[in-house]
């Protein structure tokens, strides 16, 4: 007897009431936050209360209280209706009460009350946008706050080990450090979800509504669709322009996915390959400038460095990034013999650009803004005004060109409008699940800081690790994919940086940007690593794969992913700078490596590489990441022997096969 596969049950549709009231807050939280933004910047306790009070009701009415596959009901409806007035409530009373909050020197029994109330609410509008996953690390790191010989819950400080034992804390303090100060739910993981992350979501619906991704994908497709493997290299291309649009893997995956990979799969690549493929490239679009989802935002405000150097110094790893991935699709179409498509299945780049060049304009002013100096949310709001501008100049322009009539004019006034309302209300909505993961994140913070844990997962991290800077790596590389099955990157990211980055920092010397590069590059693994990768999943499902086939081609197209940040901490010059001559040899050992190990894995470059050749490929490319100028070089002659054998090898075979004989008419 067959057995059917559990099938998701289908959303229910809203009431349209309730679709009408999340459209309005949505515009009214983006008009805020573009208000903050551009016209009169906000205090942080105005700001990120009255944020996260917006996001708790959106939350609520987005997601019903027994999931979106079932109705909500009367019971449902009694439930969320004091859930939203408990997130107002949540988002009003800090800026309603911040004289008397600032000028206490204890907290009231009301401020303790409202601090409880705000931390359900968080937790529980986690549970919903975010998974359960992040509502039970989030209680889990309340309960430690709670498990010692002071605190509410003292009888936990026996299971404790000693090193991870502290003095607990009670109710009344955990909940005033939440919710009081900037050191918990608004410390600065809402924060730059409230200002920054918010303001560039809001500029990519902004973009998405405009046409932009349909253009990315359009000129990805011209620029490459004609060479061996086309679709799989628009993709890795097209995957690295819609990551400065949207900053999420997943929905590079959906939206670029479901143009590349049926038509990888009607090229030649099997179902689980496309689809490994797009995850692959699509995971590459968090960690690619300028936006980096919420990367770089978080990192300028934890390491206290300027966003735009930052910026700076992650281009050049994304480009190895993508250069990987493409190098590897490039191999596997040469390998299965598969050509590009035909000119007449391609938009031609001059057509495609004719039509959407005004989209780099708000690209091109984003990153002149930022070069001169202008606050990443002020850059945000100008960026948002410019796509603004270049789509209503092109819809004149348009207007103009076919005819103008009043009943057009009447007619594309109406469509600027609806356009810029839907951007304001997508932007609000894609905003929900990150805001809500950094809130609480910065439960997690807060806990961290009270319990001083950072400091003692560190002592941990150095007793395992034996002080050994690779083990150390391992061990972060691990408990990073842990935290992928259970919360998104931009969380994983945070709580691992707060865990670790103490260790790598101040125990084994390493420079604070690098290390947040590290572990930000690592929490990416989540998306592409199984059991978990949610880019896999969401691949497979668009091929129509296996989903854990799916995953182990995306892991291993992505496999710059675990190599690159390597080449940052044992070659800091490609992120620090230095003397221009070392530079330049570490970013050349940097592509030569990852070059070499896509052939030995492959066991492809030119033509088909032996064993042998394969095998000592490997001892050369670990010698790339020693310390030691020597070893480097004679890893790079041995690499460079070997590929230039197989080249040799490869050139000669293809004279000595020749011009093929016309087949006779027999």
């Amino acid at each position: 007897m067959t057995t059917i596969p559990d099938i998701p049950a289908p959303e229910v549709p809203q009431p349209r009431f309730v679709i009408r009231a999340i459209t309005v807050i949505g515009i009214a939280l983006s008009l805020f936050q573009l208000y903050a933004a551009g016209v009169q910047p906000l205090g942080l306790f105005f700001q990120r209360p009255i944020h996260l009070g917006f996001v708790l009701v959106l939350c609520f009415l987005l997601y019903p209280a027994f999931g979106r596959g079932k109705a909500r009901g009367p019971f449902g409806w009694a439930i969320d209706g004091v859930l939203i007035l408990a997130g107002i409530a949540a988002g009003a009373w800090v800026p309603l009460n911040i004289d008397i909050i600032a000028n206490q020197i204890f907290p009231r029994p009301i401020d303790v009350w409202m601090g409880i109330v705000t931390i359900i609410v968080v937790l529980e509008a986690a549970r919903r946008a975010v998974g359960l996953g992040m509502t039970l690390i989030g209680a889990f790191f309340i309960v430690y706050a709670f498990a010692g010989n002071r605190g509410e819950l003292p009888f936990l400080a026996d299971w404790m080990p000693g090193i991870l034992n502290h003095r607990g804390y009670s109710l009344d303090r955990l909940a005033s450090q939440m919710t009081l100060g900037a050191e918990g739910i608004f410390g600065i993981p809402l924060g730059v979800a409230a200002t920054f992350v918010f303001i560039f979501v809001l500029f990519g619906a902004f973009l998405e509504v405009t046409g932009a991704g349909k253009f990315f994908i359009d000129l990805a497709y011209a620029a490459a669709g004609k060479q061996r493997g086309g679709p799989a290299k628009a993709a890795v291309i097209a995957s690295a322009g819609m990551g400065s649009i949207s900053g999420s893997a997943i929905a590079n995956v959906v939206t670029t996915g479901a143009f590349t990979i049926p038509l990888m799969k009607r090229l030649g690549y099997r179902p689980a390959q496309a689809g490994g493929i797009e995850a692959a490239a699509s995971t590459g679009g968090q960690i690619m400038p300028p936006l980096m989802g919420a990367g770089a935002f978080l990192m300028s405000e934890f390491t206290r460095m300027p966003y735009v150097d930052i910026v700076l110094v992650s281009i050049f790893p994304a480009i190895l990034y993508f250069g990987t991935v493409y190098l590897l699709v490039h191999i596997a179409a040469v390998k299965q013999g598969m050509q590009g498509l035909s000119a007449e299945e391609l938009p031609s780049v001059r057509k495609v650009l004719a039509e959407g060049w005004h989209f780099l304009l708000p690209l091109v002013a984003l990153v002149i803004l930022l070069v001169a100096g202008y606050s990443p949310m002020r850059v945000g709001f100008y960026a948002i005004l410019a796509i603004m501008a270049a789509a209503s100049a092109r819809a004149l322009w348009d207007f103009q060109r076919n005819g103008p009539t009043a009943d057009r004019f009447v007619a594309m006034c109406r469509r600027g409008v609806a356009l810029t309302l839907e951007a304001l209300d997508l932007g609000a909505r894609n905003a929900v699940a990150v805001s809500v993961a950094c809130a609480v994140a910065g439960i997690i913070v807060g806990v961290v800081g009270l319990t001083g844990l950072g400091l003692k997962f560190s002592a941990m991290m150095i007793a395992f690790s034996g002080g050994n800077i690779v083990l150390a790596l391992i061990l972060v590389l691990l408990a990073s994919l842990v935290l992928g099955m259970g919360l998104p990157v931009t969380a994983a990211y945070i709580v691992l940086i707060i865990l670790v980055g103490p260790a790598l920092t101040e125990q084994f010397g390493m420079p604070i940007l690098i290390a947040h590069l590290v572990v930000f590059w690592y929490s990416q693994d989540s998306n592409v690593t199984p059991p978990v990768a949610l880019a896999g999943f969401a691949g497979a499902a668009i091929a129509g794969s296996k989903p854990m086939e799916t995953s182990v081609q995306a892991w291993k197209y992505a496999k710059g992913l675990y190599l690159i940040p390597l080449f940052m901490v044992f070659n800091p010059e490609i992120i620090l700078g230095g003397p221009l001559p070392l530079v330049l040899w570490s970013g050349a050992i940097a592509i030569l490596g990852l070059v070499a190990f896509a052939a030995a894995l492959e066991g492809y470059l030119w033509g088909p590489m032996p064993v042998w050749m394969r095998i000592l490929l490997v001892p050369g490319v670990v010698a790339l990441f020693w310390p030691d100028l020597t070893v480097e070089i004679v890893g790079s002659l041995l690499i460079a022997v070997l590929l230039g054998l197989n080249w040799s090898v490869a050139r000669r075979t293809a004279g000595d096969a020749g011009p093929r004989p016309a087949a006779s008419g027999s």
